[in-house]
């Protein structure tokens, strides 16, 4: 039953198990602090250069700089930041496109199983004359590299695959790509809202160009995210999409929002302390879920061996995903893809592309969790799933 809880001076919606955390995660209290510290105490802005309340604003915010980018092993001058991942996919790929045009380089080679954030700004830019080679995965829904290298060609302009689904938690070869790519004049761009700050290591890899992190998912603040953008031997040629104010090397204009950024710099800090014990803790409660669903003969639509410990898509046969929602909303809080394409009664873009069953696709449901995730009663989520067949 949701209710209402007082939590010292605000409200917080007590309700069932949050097992959504792919859309949106709660915010750690670290990053919930610095916050509230620089909205209500340290409010300057970080642009101000007469007097300390600016230079305190321009502190956290380079402080906030250098958190984000030790976890991709980056330069602090080498973090954008934006209003979220979404953003830095659009800068990302549509800031390319006037060396596109220059250079006569204007294919791109990207995924079938690809955010709509990436997948439409490439769009756009087929509309405008571009060309583009779609990769679909296996049915694990995980890119075979060798099979996206091929399609590689010497007009290729960049090369954009996300580290970890949004909606099945597999993760993709970055690495292999990154190192097949060597040599090539291609930018290499990769989607991590899913996995900056959970998992490090593909992501340090500086043949990588471009990284597009999101804050919301890393349990900071809705509204920041980040463009990562290397400053190695090869220069990324952006172009900026909006005008006005020179910030953020002049690809990203506007007044910093310095608490949100503060938040997100702590968030990061958090995520690179306790990265073992939330890893652990998340592996904890998938085995869990999985204990838990094995006897109703749920089926993974994905990879578990290669996908994130947070993540699971699963389906159950021959029961719908809305009506198993239904059953479970005063239990568990979940959904059945991506929130950004929630509206839609289409069918996933994702599992249509690992070329799955229809009626596995309609019974597909994305349970995803974190650290802080209590877990329900089991016992009573199967109960009510197994008075639907």
């Amino acid at each position: 039953m949701a209710l209402f809880v007082k939590r010292e001076t605000y409200f917080v919606w007590q309700m069932t198990s949050y097992f959504d955390c792919a859309a949106s995660a709660p915010i750690d209290p670290e990053a919930r602090e610095a916050l509230l510290r620089f909205t209500d105490l340290e409010y300057g802005n970080a642009g101000s250069r007469t007097h300390d309340f600016g230079a305190q604003a321009k502190r956290a915010v380079q402080t906030a700089r250098a958190q984000v980018a030790a976890l991709a092993a980056a330069r602090a001058d080498e973090v954008i930041f934006t209003s979220g991942a979404t953003e830095a996919n659009n800068l990302a790929i549509l800031g390319l496109r006037a060396h596109g045009d220059a250079t006569a380089k204007r294919h791109i080679v990207t995924t079938a199983i690809e955010h709509k954030a990436v997948l439409e700004p490439i769009d756009a830019l087929v509309r405008a004359g571009f060309e583009q080679t779609i990769i679909a995965p296996g049915v694990d829904g995980c890119i075979r590299a060798e099979a996206l290298l091929a399609a590689v060609r010497p007009d290729t302009l960049l090369v954009s695959v996300m580290h970890a689904n949004n909606e099945t938690g597999s993760l993709q070869p970055i690495q292999a790509i990154a190192s097949g790519l060597v040599g090539k004049n291609t930018f290499f761009h990769v989607d991590a809202a899913q996995s900056f700050g959970k998992l490090r290591l593909p992501l340090t890899d500086p043949n990588i160009h471009l990284i597009s992190v999101s804050g919301h998912k890393l349990y900071a603040p809705k509204g920041i995210g980040a463009l990562i953008v290397r400053r190695g031997q090869k220069k990324v040629p952006l172009a900026p999409l909006t005008y006005g104010g020179g910030q953020e090397r002049g690809l990203r204009p506007g007044t910093l929002p310095v608490a949100l950024i503060a938040a997100f710099g702590a968030a990061c800090a958090a995520a690179s302390r306790d990265a073992d014990a939330r890893a652990a803790r998340c592996r904890e409660i998938r085995q869990h879920l999985l204990d838990a669903f094995e006897p109703l003969g749920a089926i993974v639509n994905g990879s578990l061996d290669q996908g994130l410990v947070s993540t699971l898509n699963l389906s159950f046969p021959r029961l719908d995903s809305e009506a198993v929602m239904l059953i479970l909303k005063d239990l568990v809080a979940l959904s059945n893809g991506s929130a950004c394409t929630s509206a839609s009664y289409e069918p996933s873009h994702v599992l249509v592309a690992m070329g799955l069953p229809e009626a596995r696709i309609d019974g597909a449901l994305r349970f995803s969790w974190c650290h802080m995730t209590e877990e329900p009663d089991w016992d009573m989520v199967t109960d009510a799933i197994r008075s639907l067949c």
